[in-house]
């Protein structure tokens, strides 16, 4: 067999091959067979029909299509492994030749991953940047605290302001009639968020508690209901109950009902170290990005649209799984933004575009410093999916070839990178350290990208060379 393989555009390789005429007269031999036993011809036993009486039968051609059909995908197989190519997706073949007594000659485009030509990764000028803690955030957060462990007290010596948390009751009409959705006995509020009509709010101000007020308001021009948008309409509306928020004072006991805190004073100082803690944590994770940014500025590639399409499809999955977190059905979210599932993926693109360039480029950096990841920790990753997951379909995905695959390239690049930070922090000893506030290194198996390829199948772009089976035609 002769096979010729050229580059193509897109990441994708031409192969022309030519397969001698002997192994495709064996292929028809053999396509006879197969067909005399799997078709009924009136007056032969299964597997006894003549290739006359066949195509007869079957139609002029069909035992060499049905040879040739067989042939192609045999000898492209072959072909891959001859020119130790790993195929994105099946193959789109072109039959240059199938005549018997000749050579069979096909031509099949396939699309791989793409060459890498990395640049400089290592070399880059910039440094972590440390957010500051002062005593203006340390207390701030006290403040927060004190926030969130307030009190709500009736208020009767005033009247309503922005801030208080209102009960209010209302009546809205148009033109003297009632519409749907503008009258209700008790509803909550917080006066000066603006929840309601923009404006509204604002007509409560100075109330006491049972009193009333009326006005008109016009609703805004892209108020969802249709029929009241940029129309006026008259509020009668009642407060029923004001109270305010009482926040506890900022003492010592107040630190002690917080925690294991002797004073105010050591409450503060767990808070600023916890500030710094995180403060260090986030320069490490903003200093990864750029380096990353920086390792795939620098780099040169060309991407296949199978990978960038497989990815949208991931980042399609994940937004999936944000909605359905938040109690929202996909057809209800398009129908209230009147977008299609072509909108939300040509929105996705560009997104899924560097997402692709992001683990392309970090994989083929891992295989250049000789990153490798051992058996056990994809096996510890696995056994961490079977707990984390219920659906069986998402725990076959990680237990199978495909899905190891994806551990372990997800496993190289996080190690790639922080290996990278490590690498300019020992060679630059007089800066602070930015350790991981997590005692575990990240997992492969966690974040949302990985239950998306889980849904969708998905190859990670980052495989290593000849880890994965080759498919069909």
């Amino acid at each position: 067999m002769n096979v010729t393989a050229t580059p193509a555009p897109k990441s994708s390789v031409l192969l022309e091959i030519e397969v001698p005429a002997d192994r495709l007269d064996r292929a028809v031999r053999d396509a006879t067979g197969r067909l005399s036993r799997r078709t009924r011809v009136a007056g032969f036993r299964p597997g006894k029909a003549p290739r006359p009486i066949l195509e007869r039968v079957l139609g002029p051609g069909a035992v060499l299509d049905e040879a040739v059909d067989h042939l192609v995908q045999d000898a492209y197989r072959e072909a891959l492994r001859e020119q130790g190519i790993l195929p994105l997706t099946n193959a789109d073949v072109e039959v240059v030749q199938a005549e018997e007594g000749k050579p069979l000659v096909f031509k099949a485009t396939v699309q791989v991953r793409p060459e890498v030509a990395l640049g400089d990764y290592a070399s880059f000028n910039f440094t972590p940047e440390i957010e500051t803690v002062d005593d203006a955030k340390v207390d701030k957060v006290v403040e927060e605290l004190r926030d969130q462990n307030a009190t709500l007290a009736a208020v009767e010596d005033r009247g309503a302001r922005d801030g208080d948390w209102a009960i209010i009751g209302f009546a809205g009409t148009r033109d003297g009639v009632p519409f749907d959705g503008g009258t209700t006995e008790r509803m909550p509020l917080i006066l000066g968020e603006e929840r309601l009509i923009p404006g509204f709010e604002a007509n409560l101000v100075g109330l006491r508690p049972g009193e009333s007020a009326e006005f008109d308001i016009t609703f805004p021009d892209d108020y969802p209901e249709e029929s009241l948008a940029g129309q006026q309409a008259h509020f009668a509306v009642d407060l029923k109950e004001l109270r305010e928020k009482v926040l506890p004072e900022a003492d010592d006991d107040f630190a002690r009902n917080m925690g294991d805190y002797a004073d105010l004073a050591k409450l503060k100082a767990e808070v600023g170290e916890r500030l710094r803690r995180n403060a260090l944590d986030r320069a490490r994770h903003e200093f990864s990005d750029r380096i990353i940014d920086y390792a795939v500025a620098n780099a040169t590639l060309e991407l296949p649209d199978v990978l960038i399409d497989q990815e949208v499809e991931v980042m399609h999955d994940e937004f999936r799984s944000t909605l359905a977190r938040q109690g929202i059905a996909e057809p209800a979210y398009l129908k209230a933004t009147d977008k299609s599932e072509a909108h939300l993926h040509a929105e996705f693109r560009p997104r899924a575009e560097q997402r692709t360039k992001v683990l392309l480029v970090l994989s083929r950096i891992a295989e250049a410093e000789g990153i490798e990841v051992p058996e056990a920790d994809v096996e510890a990753e696995i056994d961490r999916a079977r707990r984390r997951y219920q659906d069986p379909k998402t725990i076959r995905y990680f237990e199978s070839e495909r899905g190891r695959n994806f551990i372990r390239s997800s496993l190289r690049r996080t190690r790639v990178v922080e290996g990278l930070v490590d690498r300019w922090l020992a060679a630059n000893p007089d800066y602070p350290a930015l350790p991981h506030l997590e005692d575990d290194a990240p997992s492969a198996v966690d974040a949302p990208q990985a239950e998306a390829a889980a849904a969708i199948d998905a190859t990670d772009p980052g495989i290593i060379p000849g880890a994965e089976t080759v498919p069909a035609t």
